[in-house]
């Protein structure tokens, strides 16, 4: 089962409002890239697609951000790249993505060049909407497979996360992990009470918890964290655990973690229980749901403000895991909170 945490994923985040901060958010993706062990060539192109991001934005919506995640597949580190603003948007997604188009309303040669780069490669905008932007990067022994091998070796889920500090913090108070593998995933977000390094410490050791058994029951995992972390200031946390193969989910919350699951046109909140794990925890209980393929579930912590509706974002569904938490992030953060934004889809339903 291969375990991702946020703490081994941290995401940065780059304000753009005037064309001196392009250099630096480029500078910040290149000196990523070389942690990450990126060659010049394939660094080049993420310092490509990155200015090419940011100057969009200022040129069609005054200001925006870009958000930039390390990536790891089969041992391969990448970079996920974010661009997100709050702009006029495009009514025609299509032809602005045709090179050398570039009108009032049109993101032009640009946003061509950082399709054909990006190894992938997803966008959102709608008039009034705004306009959202995912790429992942990859060193070339990723990204020169063939189609059928990298078919082989798409995984059961997709998934996406913003996950970022309150501003004037440093270290997010919010974590999460994900476990899976071809049949079953493990979720969680914990949410550490306060801001800063203490409010980390304890989100990240539930996090760490979670990755060290999560085969175990969705309540176990729960028990266990409320257990471990009696030493520190507590946290909300909620955990899911996915069955693809008897097509259920398990949930089991305590506090304000909020959880959505979605299947085709029904929505349902997944109920989690009041309390602080490590400190007050009054009742830990399971519910049960069906799962099925292309199901999506979203969680977050109440930096989001709960009232989003995915409807009033058509074809938003039909995205990237990625750029739907971006979109989230970006059109409901409170601005005044640690934001984590975990969006899993099972991916079986989209593959056929």
């Amino acid at each position: 089962m291969e375990t991702i945490l946020a703490a081994e994923h941290r995401q940065s985040c780059h304000a753009l409002a005037d064309g001196s901060q392009v250099a630096a958010v480029r500078r910040a993706a290149v000196d990523l890239c070389t942690r990450l062990g990126f060659d010049e060539t394939a660094a080049g192109e993420v310092a490509i697609v990155v200015t090419e991001a940011a100057t969009n934005i200022l040129k069609h919506a005054g200001h925006g951000e870009i958000l930039l995640r390390p990536l790891c597949q089969r041992g391969v580190h990448g970079l996920e790249i974010l661009a997100l603003d709050s702009g006029a948007g495009m009514a025609n997604v299509a032809a602005s993505l045709a090179d050398g188009r570039s009108t009032a309303g049109s993101y032009g040669v640009g946003l061509g060049a950082m399709r054909r780069l990006a190894a992938e490669f997803d966008i959102y905008s709608a008039p009034g909407r705004g306009t959202a932007v995912m790429m992942a990067m990859w060193p070339r022994q990723l990204t020169d497979m063939t189609p059928a091998e990298a078919a082989r070796h798409a995984p059961a889920l997709h998934w996406g996360a913003v996950c970022l500090p309150m501003h004037g913090e440093d270290l997010s108070g919010d974590s999460w992990t994900l476990a899976h593998d071809a049949t079953s995933a493990t979720v969680m977000v914990a949410d550490g009470l306060g801001h800063g390094p203490l409010a980390a410490q304890a989100s990240e050791l539930a996090a760490t918890m979670v990755a060290r058994e999560p085969a175990l029951p969705a309540g176990t995992l729960l028990n266990d964290m409320h257990a471990a972390l009696r030493p520190t200031r507590g946290a909300a946390a909620a955990v899911a655990r996915i069955d693809m193969l008897d097509e259920t989910i398990t949930f089991a919350g305590v506090g304000n973690i909020a959880a959505h699951l979605f299947a085709g046109d029904d929505r349902r909140q997944l109920v989690s229980h009041n309390g602080i794990v490590g400190s007050n925890v009054r009742k830990v209980q399971e519910f049960g749901a069906p799962w099925a393929d292309a199901a999506l579930l979203i969680l977050h912590s109440d930096g989001i403000n709960s009232r989003w509706r995915l409807e009033d974002y058509p074809g938003l569904v039909a995205c990237h895991p990625a750029l739907m938490a971006g979109v989230l992030y970006r059109d409901f953060s409170r601005g005044r909170d640690d934001v984590t934004v975990l969006v899993v889809r099972d991916y079986r339903g989209w593959q056929a």
